[in-house]
């Protein structure tokens, strides 16, 4: 669903108060937190969707990644997984095998335990894990809490939904297809792991759904910061650009930029490929990451070790005419 949509069912729902709940719905995070003791706390997640691949073990491995970032955005830890798989009764049972063969491999990556699950029949397969956690009770990253003067850093590269939508229309070479699936399967636990070990987070999220761009906002939280993306320094996978300035562009992120438009600003000189990438639903994204310059310096030369693509995408101002500002 659309962040406006959801929005507004969710505002609907009674909030619950609970003294353990650290962090529930009502505040667009990523994951629930729950405190247990004095020095734990559980992290809970569910994600399942449609195949964005053929292949049906990469798709499997993507669908587990995704679910498996909320855990590491909240900078928790990953200790058990259920399968959540919906399966038509005209899918062979050796692609059913390959889809949870992929997830499976992905989640002992992630050395964490693959439980069990749930299975229905759906007209559409839908796959994905419902994810416990650990973290710290003190040691929680959440979405807001961004400061002035931070800056931000960006994991991962973005443009997974143009390029599955261009991989749909035939457009998309096949090294830029494998990069795709590679990143989409990648799992954020050494960027999560890099952002413990660097210290001094402000805020973290994953960047899915809602594009950089949703995830930016959602950042901005009471509303007493501005958060600034540097359209050139954001890094993007190979041919996204190019598909993009075709006019390539998903659905989801025509309603992405429709609901945070009235919060954003464009400075002249931005082209509207970058506006559009920005608020490209991805499929399990990057760490987008808020900390103090040296904090981030230092974060960003510990990712160095593992990718080639992140980046500081942007900066924290004090609160300005726009929540989010998009320059050059």
């Amino acid at each position: 669903m659309g962040p406006g949509a959801l929005s507004s069912i969710l505002d609907q729902l009674p909030k619950f108060q609970d003294p353990n709940l650290i962090v529930g719905f009502d505040v667009s995070d990523d994951a629930c937190v729950y405190q247990i003791s004095e020095d734990l706390a559980i992290v809970e997640t569910a994600d399942f969707f449609p195949p964005i691949v053929d292949d049906p073990y990469a798709y499997g491995q993507i669908a587990a990644a995704n679910s498996l970032s909320d855990i590491y955005a909240m900078g928790g830890v990953p200790r058990l997984a259920l399968n959540l798989l919906c399966v038509p009764n005209c899918l062979s049972t050796d692609v059913l095998l390959q889809i949870l063969k992929g997830g499976s491999d992905k989640v002992i990556e992630a050395n964490c335990v693959l439980a069990g699950g749930h299975t229905i029949e759906d007209n559409e397969p839908k796959y994905g894990l419902c994810v416990t956690g650990m973290v710290h009770p003190k040691k929680v990253l959440k979405n807001v809490g961004a400061k002035p003067g931070d800056l931000l850093v960006l994991t991962k590269p973005i443009g997974s939904g143009v390029l599955t939508t261009a991989m749909k229309a035939d457009l998309l070479e096949k090294s830029s297809y494998d990069i795709l699936v590679e990143q989409m399967a990648t799992l954020n636990a050494k960027g999560g792991a890099a952002v413990t070990a660097t210290g001094g987070a402000n805020a973290c999220t994953d960047v899915t759904g809602f594009g950089l761009l949703g995830h930016s906002y959602e950042m901005t939280g009471a509303g007493d910061i501005t958060i600034q993306l540097s359209a050139g320094a954001i890094p993007f996978m190979p041919q996204a650009w190019e598909m993009a300035s075709m006019g390539i562009i998903p659905a989801g992120a025509y309603r992405n930029f429709d609901y945070v438009k009235p919060y954003v600003s464009v400075a002249d000189g931005v082209p509207q490929a970058a506006v559009d990438l920005l608020a490209d639903p991805q499929t399990s994204g990057g760490l987008l990451v808020a900390l103090p310059e040296e904090q981030a310096k230092e974060l960003l030369s510990r990712c160095q070790d593992f990718t080639q693509y992140a980046r500081i995408v942007g900066q924290v101002l004090p609160r300005r005419e726009k929540a989010v500002e998009i320059v050059p």
